[in-house]
C-alpha cells in the first residue's frame, strides 16, 4: 500500500529544492560553483531560506528512500529491487549524462574559467561529464546506499528490523547522537554534498526504523514536540551561521546544524504523516513528476544564470523570476517531452521500457 504522506513529503521537498537553488545561483554568500550575488544589496537577507532548508532537505529525501525501500522489498524479491534500482538510479547519472546532461555540463563550466582551458577535446568533455552530474548525485548516492542495503538485508535477516519496531521516543531522541556522529565522517573534500556518513544514516533509518507504522504514530502523537524543538534549532541556527558557509565544515558539521537536520526530519515525518496522509488529483500530478523536476530543474535556473543574468541583460529581480519560471517550466517541460522519447526516457529518467 503506497503511503501517502511519503509521496507528499518527496514532492513538497522537490518544490522547495527549486526554490533553494533559484537563491542558491545568486547567493550573496560567496558558495561557489553559481554565479554569485547580482544585486547591489549589502546583505542579501532573503538568503536565510537557504539556512532553512539545507540541513535537512536532503534528509528527509534520504529517509523517506530508507522507507520506500523497505515498502517495496516487502512484496518484491531483491533482484527485482536490484533491476528496478538500478533502471530508476543507475542509468540516469551514467548513461543520461552522455545522452543529455552533458549540457549541463558546458553550462557549469562555462560560469569558470574550464570552458576555456586549453586543454585536449577529450579531457574537456570528461570535465563536463562529471560536471553534468549536478543534482543527479542524490540519485548516484542512493543507488550505492541501496545495494549496500541488500548486503546488510543478508547478514542480519530482519532482526534489525525487529529491533528497529521496538523504537520509542526516548530512542527516537537519542538517534540524534547517531545523527550528530555520522555527520562527523565519511564526508568528501571540495565536492561537499557527499555526506555518506550522514545521509547513509538517514536511509538506513528510514528502512529499519521509520518504516514501522508503530514508529510513526508516536512521531504523529509527539509531533507536538519535536516541531517546536525544530524551529527553535532552526532559528538559532539560522542567528548563528548566517553569512556564513552552511555547506562545508565546519558549519556543517557543528551540533546545531546536525540536530536540526534531525528534529526537523522528525517533525516532518510525523506531520506529514498526521494532517497530510491523503492524496488529490493535485497532489497525485505533482507526485508523478516530481522526479522529472528534480532531474531538470536546475538547467533551466543555470541556463538563465548564463545567459541573461550574467550578461548583465536583465535586473536582478527579473534574473530571479525568470531562474524561477525556467525552473519549474524547464523541469515539468522536459519531464513531459523526454519521458515520451523511447530511448531518452529510459537513458535520462530510467523508465522501463515496459511502463
Amino acid at each position: 500500500m503506497r503511503k501517502s504522506y511519503l509521496d507528499n513529503i518527496r514532492w513538497v521537498t522537490v518544490v522547495l529544492v527549486v526554490f533553494f537553488h533559484v537563491l542558491y545561483m545568486y547567493n550573496g554568500e560567496g558558495i561557489a560553483g553559481t554565479l554569485g550575488k547580482i544585486t547591489s544589496l549589502e546583505v542579501q537577507y532573503y538568503d536565510v531560506y537557504m539556512y532553512i532548508v539545507f540541513p535537512w532537505f536532503m534528509a528527509i529525501l534520504f529517509i523517506v528512500s530508507g522507507i520506500s525501500a523497505k515498502l517495496y522489498l516487502d512484496k518484491h524479491t531483491d533482484k527485482e529491487f536490484i533491476r528496478s534500482r538500478t533502471t530508476r538510479l543507475l542509468v540516469p547519472c551514467t548513461i543520461g549524462l552522455v545522452a543529455f546532461q552533458f549540457i549541463q555540463g558546458y553550462i557549469n563550466m562555462s560560469f569558470g574559467d574550464a570552458g576555456s582551458m586549453d586543454i585536449p577535446a577529450v579531457i574537456k568533455y570528461l570535465i563536463m561529464l562529471a560536471s553534468g552530474i549536478g543534482v543527479l548525485w542524490y540519485i548516484q548516492v542512493l543507488w550505492l546506499f541501496s545495494m549496500v542495503l541488500i548486503l546488510i538485508r543478508k547478514i542480519e535477516k530482519n532482526r534489525l528490523l525487529n529491533i528497529g519496531k521496538k523504537t520509542n521516543l526516548p530512542a527516537l531522541i537519542l538517534l540524534s547522537l547517531a545523527f550528530y556522529g555520522a555527520g562527523q565522517i565519511l564526508n568528501t573534500p571540495i565536492i561537499c554534498v557527499y555526506r555518506f556518513g550522514l545521509y547513509f544514516t538517514a536511509f538506513i533509518t528510514g528502512y529499519y526504523v521509520f518504516s514501522h507504522d508503530k514508529v510513526i504514530d508516536i512521531l504523529k502523537k509527539w509531533f507536538g514536540l519535536f516541531c517546536p524543538v525544530a524551529i527553535a534549532l532552526g532559528a538559532a541556527f539560522c542567528i548563528k551561521y548566517f553569512g556564513r558557509n552552511y555547506a562545508d565544515k565546519p558549519v556543517n558539521r557543528s551540533p546545531l546544524f546536525l540536530f536540526y537536520s534531525y528534529f526537523a526530519c522528525l517533525a516532518i515525518l510525523g506531520g506529514f504523516a498526521r494532517f497530510f496522509d491523503s492524496e488529490t488529483k493535485f497532489t497525485k500530478w505533482m507526485s508523478t513528476h516530481s522526479f522529472g523536476l528534480y532531474v531538470f530543474h536546475y538547467l533551466g535556473i543555470s541556463a538563465v544564470a548564463l545567459f541573461p543574468a550574467k550578461a548583465g541583460l536583465i535586473s536582478p529581480l527579473a534574473a530571479y523570476i525568470l531562474s524561477l519560471i525556467a525552473g519549474f517550466a524547464g523541469g515539468y517541460g522536459l519531464y513531459a517531452i523526454i519521458s515520451r522519447i523511447p530511448f531518452f526516457r529510459w537513458a535520462v529518467l530510467g523508465i522501463s521500457a515496459k511502463k
